[in-house]
């Protein structure tokens, strides 16, 4: 069981990743965590089998970032197994789409070349080229070319591997990275890379998009943080990266229902400031850090009794949603017969089973056979969407989403 625990002090005299000051203290801990959320298994056993590692968080007093300090990346071992794909929610599609039309014309990508780092399966880089006649790169190791996924296209081609130093000689007008960096562990030398990779141009345009920490700590939502993520940034921090590495960032909001951050930036050879209104956030995340440990205790203990309780009372209980969150929320509270199975829309989850604790994951026409009472929602913003597909299948369950007051 893998219970969080209290930080166990003082860390020993460290470097951030980000900013190189050195970090004294941590403010959160979770023993035992699988070192993956997203990999697919074929059984129970290889699930539940699957490699842990601890978890403890440090935060940068100096810059913001908040990073896992005892990260073992020799373990991580990302491959065309994995699935990490949101592109079944119809939701998720309309965000992506727009997302995709914004970008082409804020980075003016008509007749351009696109790399997009960490491009997963590939479905916002193909949108993205469609959008506005651009030709496009993706690069993950975990790419897979799965059919009736996307059409086949002569515009877009795919290099199955992790990007590193050696693919700084390729040239782009456009470099995309969505999801990615907060799986990187060197941050500094990652976006480093890009800027060695966009070298004396001035005329390239970069646009990342990354989970918002500031909103994990407030909300003290540790369904966000698993082992995977390594590196948490609060709209600031991140500004403050690349404004350090050769970057003037010329757009930074939120969006998502503000779970993600959204960046623009462009290469300049002279430090630029800060400018914009959300990276002037580094006296609120020092408070949020400091009040962590307490708050995100109580959401757990919250969450942990109001799902216990209804299992005592013989309800059958589902997750809605078998990625990263699914997994963090079960692990972290060591919960296992007292979910009966996790439903996701992504038919390459379903029929595989969660990482750590080895929950079946179904699909949602599996509920008519056996109907749940309750259905815990692993993101808010997918309930008006869950609660429709229920509603056509005649199932009228109790539908709770994780949110810090969602346990009362």
């Amino acid at each position: 069981m893998a219970n969080s625990g209290s930080p166990s002090g003082a860390l020993t005299r460290r470097v951030c990743p980000s900013c190189s000051t050195a970090v004294t203290r941590i403010l959160y801990r979770v023993p035992s965590i699988p070192i993956h959320s997203c990999i697919l298994l074929d059984t129970a056993e290889a699930a539940r089998a699957l490699t842990r590692r601890d978890l403890e968080l440090a935060c940068c007093d100096s810059c913001g970032f908040v990073f896992n300090h005892i990260f073992d990346e020799a373990v991580m071992r990302y491959s065309t197994n994995f699935e990490e794909s949101q592109h079944f929610s119809g939701i998720f599609n309309a965000f992506a789409r727009q997302l995709a039309r914004e970008a082409a014309e804020k980075c003016a990508i008509a007749g351009k070349h696109v790399i997009e780092i960490g491009c997963g399966k590939g479905e916002f880089l193909r949108e993205l080229c469609d959008v506005d006649g651009a030709t496009g790169l993706g690069i993950d190791p975990g790419y897979r070319a799965d059919e009736g996924r996307l059409t086949p296209s002569d515009k877009v081609r795919f290099i199955t591997d992790l990007f590193s130093e050696k693919y700084e000689h390729l040239e782009a007008d456009v470099i995309v990275c969505r999801h990615t960096l907060e799986h990187i562990a060197p941050v500094r030398s990652f976006v480093g890379s890009i800027r060695r990779m966009i070298g004396e141009r001035d005329d390239a345009a970069v646009f990342f998009e990354t989970p918002d920490a500031k909103r994990v700590l407030a909300e003290g939502a540790f369904w966000d943080i698993y082992y995977e993520h390594c590196s948490y940034f609060s709209p600031g921090a991140h500004a403050r990266l690349f404004r350090q590495e050769g970057f003037d960032v010329t757009e930074l909001r939120l969006a998502y229902d503000d779970q993600y951050i959204i960046q623009y930036a462009n290469p300049v050879s002279r430090h630029s400031p800060p400018r914009l209104a959300l990276e002037q956030d580094l006296a609120e995340l020092q408070c949020l850090a400091a009040n962590f440990p307490e708050r995100v205790r109580q959401v757990q203990d919250g969450w942990r009794k109001r799902v216990r309780s209804a299992w005592k009372c013989g309800q059958r209980i589902v997750l809605w949603g078998g990625g990263s969150k699914g997994v963090s929320f079960l692990t972290t509270l060591g919960l296992t017969e007292e979910i009966a199975a996790v439903v996701d829309v992504n038919p390459f989850k379903q029929g595989k089973f969660m990482p750590g604790t080895g929950h079946p994951v179904i699909a949602p026409k599996a509920l008519i056979d056996q109907p749940a009472d309750l259905v815990i929602v692993m993101n808010p913003i997918y309930v008006p969407e869950i609660e429709l597909s229920l509603k056509e299948t005649g199932l009228r369950p109790e539908i709770v989403a994780l949110s810090p007051m969602g346990f009362t």
